[in-house]
């Protein structure tokens, strides 16, 4: 390009930008640039989950830590919380109204155990998981990381809560009468398809707790509901005798009394398949793979507004 100068010589102007024109997105594309924050793809995302593993790790046994740092006796309470919810459940359940219907009494204590034990587990993984985003903004926008490893930080914290916890779970069943076994073993696939069906728990509330804070509020009221319902207290099929059997198998199917049942099942003598839901190890398995799956999609798909706005 040329213009003429006031003395009649011609001067040479700059030459039009290459990029000149270009449209945001090519431009972009061009020098290789990226939206800061944006979602990548799903197996991108799972790549990027696993090389944060060790934080994920680091961060739940820290959380784990601190959860009772201010009580004197420290994560004694982790243990003694339950513990005194079941002795309050025995009193009113197991004394009052006579809930252990068709289960004696060495049966009937490490019954209400083990489930106020087991349910604890997912409560807590979905109370965490609720806050896990709107809890955290702090970290979410300080530093750049797949948000999906806090909800699953911090169902893992309470897995190890529950494991630390399992101790004082085995000696009561021992205590009743209920000495280890090959059953035993049970317990490991049963809490470990429990935890993918929490993590996945835990991921659906984080999404909609960043929406909507206030659902901490709302979700005692709803996880006391899912407990009652769950036979925490009772046995489903020896509280429903005499009702329609697909409503005693429907609420068998209820996912939170597949594991209770399971982990009850392994570890109580007098606690028979009869008390299970036919095909109770591929409802344990439907439940953990769908939830999970499902949660971490839905998850995923809101990646890049966690935390803006």
């Amino acid at each position: 390009m040329s213009e003429t100068t006031h003395d009649g010589g011609v001067a040479l102007g700059a030459a039009p930008s290459p990029d000149e024109g270009l449209p945001a997105d090519r431009l972009a594309a061009k020098y290789g640039l990226s939206v800061s924050g944006a979602r990548p793809p799903l197996m991108e995302y799972v790549r990027q989950l696993w090389g944060r593993r060790h934080f994920i790790l680091a961060f739940s046994q820290a959380k784990l830590t601190a959860q009772y740092s201010q009580a004197k006796l420290g994560q004694v309470w982790q243990v003694a919380t339950p513990l005194l919810n079941a002795a309050v459940y025995y009193f009113i359940f197991g004394v009052i109204l006579k809930a252990s219907r068709g289960m004696g009494h060495d049966t009937y204590i490490p019954f209400l155990v083990i489930g106020v034990f087991v349910f604890t587990f997912t409560q807590s993984s979905v109370m965490a998981g609720v806050r896990a985003i709107s809890g955290n903004l702090g970290l979410v926008r300080a530093l750049h990381f797949p948000r999906a490893s806090l909800p699953i930080s911090f169902a893992l914290q309470q897995l190890q809560q529950l494991l630390f916890s399992m101790v004082v779970v085995f000696l009561v069943a021992i205590g009743f009468g209920n000495y280890p076994g090959l059953s035993w073993l049970l317990i490991v696939p049963a809490l470990v398809l429990q935890f993918l069906f929490n993590s996945g728990l835990a991921l659906i509330l984080a999404r909609l707790g960043a929406k909507t804070p206030d659902l901490a509020q709302l979700m005692p009221f709803v996880m006391r509901t899912w407990m009652y319902a769950s036979g925490v207290m009772f046995s489903i099929s020896g509280m429903l005798v005499g009702k329609p059997e697909w409503v005693i198998r429907l609420m068998q199917a209820n996912p939170a009394a597949v594991y209770m049942d399971l982990v009850r099942f392994a570890l109580i003598d007098g606690y028979g398949a009869s008390h299970l839901p036919p095909h109770v190890w591929a409802l344990a398995l439907f439940w953990a793979v769908a939830v999970f799956g499902g949660g971490f999609v839905y998850f995923w798909k809101a990646e890049e507004r966690y935390g803006r706005g």
